[in-house]
């Protein structure tokens, strides 16, 4: 099974739904990981962010939803300034977040992580859950099951579902194939383009720089905390330079990888 290409969108007009401007960010005083960043996402669009490691695709991720702070810079929601709001100002405001690890309650059900995931709007659970297991519906015939007894795919999938119990316009997805087979791995794939096709506008980042360039409508090449490369992500896979620079070299670690967790898996 493999993930299918995006179908081709026409160039985004009018105002962006998120602008992240020159950002410039990083964990300690002194050190930045973001160097000037820029990123637009439009309504009902599916961007990637792919680059060697250490180039800051997650920092980015983490600055966006208020985990990181910026030091210079602006991120606006809906023309809206939220430059380093906290994170739960951010999900009151429509932005879902799946992090790369320790992304559920191991000790709590599936159900009650899904409740977790609307904490801040408790009484629309049993509607938001009937939303949500129909785009998952693994997850309502198991509702019961302890996260914790889950294969990393299905917790990945516990992740996302919670992240979407809030409605979210925008979900940033912080490399959701990582540490999973390659059949898994079209499996969070085929999941993303399922929920942006739900209405929901996705920033994903990947290791997974082919696989994800070939869904996204639009994709970013972050080097070094800056914009390297940008465009569709069909003209950004073909790209000669895109491909000498940083496929090449991210299709070896993604190999690796693939064959561990095929491994760990058998």
């Amino acid at each position: 099974m493999t993930a299918p290409a995006h179908a081709t969108r026409p160039a985004p007009t009018g105002e962006p739904l998120l602008r992240a401007d020159t950002l410039v960010a990083g964990y300690l005083p002194g050190v930045n990981i973001l160097n000037g960043c820029d990123l637009d996402l439009y309504e009902g669009e599916l961007i990637g962010i792919i680059g060697p490691n250490g180039a800051g695709k997650s920092t980015l991720l983490k600055a966006l939803f208020g985990l990181v702070d910026i030091r210079s810079g602006s991120v606006t929601l809906h023309g809206e300034d939220v430059t380093n709001h906290r994170a739960d100002s951010l999900v009151r405001r429509g932005v879902g977040f799946v992090p790369q690890n320790n992304n559920v309650f191991p000790s709590l059900t599936i159900e009650e992580n899904l409740q977790m995931g609307s904490f801040q709007a408790h009484k629309t659970f049993s509607e938001r859950f009937d939303e949500v297991v129909e785009i998952f519906p693994t997850l309502g015939d198991r509702r019961k099951q302890r996260a914790g007894s889950l294969s990393g795919g299905e917790r990945q999938m516990v992740a996302m579902a919670r992240a979407l119990m809030m409605r979210p316009s925008v979900l940033l997805l912080d490399e959701p194939s990582a540490g999973l087979s390659p059949v898994r791995q079209d499996e969070a794939f085929l999941r993303t383009r399922r929920i942006n096709k739900a209405g929901v506008s996705i920033i994903i980042v990947e290791q997974n720089a082919r696989r994800a360039l070939q869904i996204c409508d639009r994709g970013y090449v972050l080097d070094q905390g800056t914009n390297a490369y940008s465009g569709p992500g069909r003209e950004l896979m073909n790209d000669p330079k895109v491909i000498e620079l940083y496929l090449g070299t991210l299709a070896t670690d993604v190999e690796a990888a693939e064959k561990d967790a095929a491994s760990k898996e058998d």
